[in-house]
């Protein structure tokens, strides 16, 4: 019996990654610190998932009531939460539910309780009632206990996929991206995320195709079916017919031919048409990345994100620790620059040993030098190791999202801290380091000139920039297409920006991933931005921009640029003016 080949489907998402991959799908997800797959099952086995589930369930409620039988009778509140805990177990909405997607679906137990989980999750975080709203927690926590009697030794790790696949995804960390080996994975694409999300960062760097904010890819997809990944134009095409195949397999050579080109030159000099030179710096998570940085022709670390030094312990890392990263960084890439931004936490780099306050809205809340500040011994741990690393090399200081003056007036209390702390501890360190600030939010644009008399440079963080001025979750699959770099208000402060820096004779680095992105390279240089850091993979790309760029003649494009009113008006403009010069770009037949 011939089978009946499936229609070729067409997702439109937001581009994570540039570049093509073929292959077949390999379907995963997250599940607290796990990955867990995806499968169909039918006959006998649906009543074995079914048996499983219950296993699993009785497993965890057997621990949960010895903790109950084990807790002190006087802590009531605690008490009345666990024993609400146990009623889930056998909830109809979790329990049954769970029982009759296995059935239904013919599905794996792991699968069917991830879906219902969120789904019940949803439902009560959608109600107005505070006390059923925070049912959702508890909905959660049951879920996760199961979970982790039902996975067992199905603990799937990226690391650990031994296939020539694509992977599919509800949504992947950075820590999960970070872990593909280039030699199986060919690229990866997930229901969430958005552009310039840290996990694309990760993708870019890696030069895998992706692609982001699909919203049902994992539930229109399959296990083996063949996907095409355009991760230039943020589509993928799910069991593509003959001709289509044939079209993108012509693409990805043309593709893979100019990125050969492209890196054949990046020991090449940023140098502009007119002699103008610039420098090209790489942002790096790892000191393993320096290995990158310099293959790609970077000037130096632009910036270097510490947070991954904290995520890989179960604890805050030494000053010792830091010293022995720091320092080690330093020399590589010594005499060149490296800069290191302090402690970002945020709500995208959840970290599990700070204890967790919850917050409608982390992006707003205590996050970057806010943690910082309130949490002073970190801190100051942490401007200590920077200090002593620096009489090993050329390293500057960077404070992530100050947002007015009353906080960098406290970074400089808690620097002189160090200072005087490492003086009384007879540690060689060196004090006489650069320190800078990101420009991240409004206020910060708009107190631009007062703070560059404090400062020694300025590094515009182009990411949360927008993110902030356009008050737009870049995450968020249903506004991240409003998440624009060529915003005419984002260009606005850009330039605002660099005015105030000028005038106060510091210099400026755009450190965003607005950097790496070729069509905004015009742009930058005619607001007069010299210096450049990015992912290190876009480094030769842009390189080669800036070589075909006259600077003078870009300066009086730019002016002219910020006439236009709307993103659509300014793209088409830049793409007019410098067409025979933009990267390699397929457009639709």
């Amino acid at each position: 019996m011939n089978r009946v080949k499936p229609r070729e489907i067409i997702l439109k998402g937001i581009s994570g990654s540039p570049g093509i991959c073929i292959g077949k799908a390999y379907i995963v997800d997250r599940e607290g610190v796990n990955i867990i797959e995806r499968y169909q099952v039918s006959g006998a086995m649906v009543s074995q998932e079914t048996d499983r589930f219950k296993n699993a369930v009785a497993k965890a409620k057997k621990e949960h009531a010895r903790i109950i039988k084990a807790l002190d009778k006087d802590v009531s509140e605690t008490l009345n939460i666990l024993e609400t805990h146990m009623a889930l177990f056998k909830d109809k909405m979790l329990y049954g539910k769970t029982i009759e997607t296995i059935q239904k679906e013919q599905i794996n137990a792991e699968w069917a309780l991830r879906k219902v989980s969120r789904q019940v999750k949803l439902m009560f975080q959608q109600v107005d009632d505070q006390y059923l709203k925070a049912r959702a927690n508890d909905i959660v926590q049951v879920s996760d206990k199961i979970m982790s009697y039902l996975l067992g030794a199905r603990d799937i790790k990226i690391a650990d996929i031994n296939k020539r696949v694509i992977i599919v995804a509800h949504d992947l960390s950075p820590a999960d991206a970070s872990q593909i080996q280039l030699e199986r994975i060919k690229g990866f694409v997930t229901d969430r995320g958005g552009k310039d999300s840290h996990t694309g960062i990760v993708a870019k760097s890696l030069k895998i195709p992706s692609v982001f904010g699909l919203a049902r890819a994992t539930t229109s997809i399959n296990n083996d079916d063949i996907l095409i990944v355009d991760g230039s134009s943020g589509i993928i095409i799910i069991n593509p017919d003959e001709d289509t195949l044939f079209k993108y397999e012509e693409r990805l050579a043309r593709f893979e031919a100019y990125r050969a080109d492209i890196e054949r030159e990046s020991h090449l000099p940023a140098v502009t048409r007119d002699g103008v030179v610039l420098d090209l710096m790489a942002n790096i998570e790892l000191v393993e990345e320096v290995v990158s940085a310099k293959d790609n022709g970077a000037s130096g670390i632009g910036l270097f994100r510490t947070e991954f030094l904290y995520l890989d312990l179960e604890r805050f890392p030494t000053e010792e620790e830091l010293l022995v990263k720091y320092r080690e960084l330093a020399e590589l890439m010594t005499p060149q620059p490296v800069t290191i931004r302090t402690l970002d936490i945020n709500g995208d780099k959840f970290n599990p040993y700070i204890d967790p306050v919850e917050e409608v809205n982390p992006s707003l809340g205590l996050r970057a030098v806010r943690f910082c500040l309130e949490n002073k011994d970190i801190f100051i741990t942490q401007i200590k190791a920077i200090l002593r690393a620096a009489a090993f090399g050329n390293i500057k200081l960077l404070i992530p999202m100050i947002s007015c003056m009353e906080e960098l007036q406290q970074v400089k209390a808690v620097i002189n801290q160090a200072v005087s702390d490492l003086e009384h501890e007879n540690k060689i360190f060196n004090k006489d380091i650069d320190l800078g600030i990101m420009i991240e939010v409004p206020s910060a644009v708009l107190m631009a000139d007062e703070l560059a008399k404090e400062v020694d440079f300025f590094s515009i963080g182009t990411n949360d920039l927008i993110q902030y001025s356009l008050a737009i979750d870049r995450r968020n699959r249903r506004v991240a297409h409003l998440y624009q770099a060529l915003n005419p208000s984002v260009l606005k402060m850009i330039k605002l920006t660099f005015a105030a820096a000028r005038k106060n004779n510091i210099d400026v680095v755009m450190c965003g991933e607005m950097a790496g992105d070729p069509i905004n390279i015009p742009v930058l240089l005619g607001f007069g931005i010299k210096n450049l850091s990015m992912n290190s993979a876009s480094i030769p790309v842009i390189k080669k921009m800036i070589r075909s760029i006259d600077f003078k003649k870009a300066g009086k494009f730019s002016e002219k640029l910020l006439e236009f009113t709307t993103v659509q008006e300014i793209t088409r403009f830049i793409y007019e003016e410098y067409k025979d010069i933009l990267p390699y770009r397929e457009t639709e037949d």
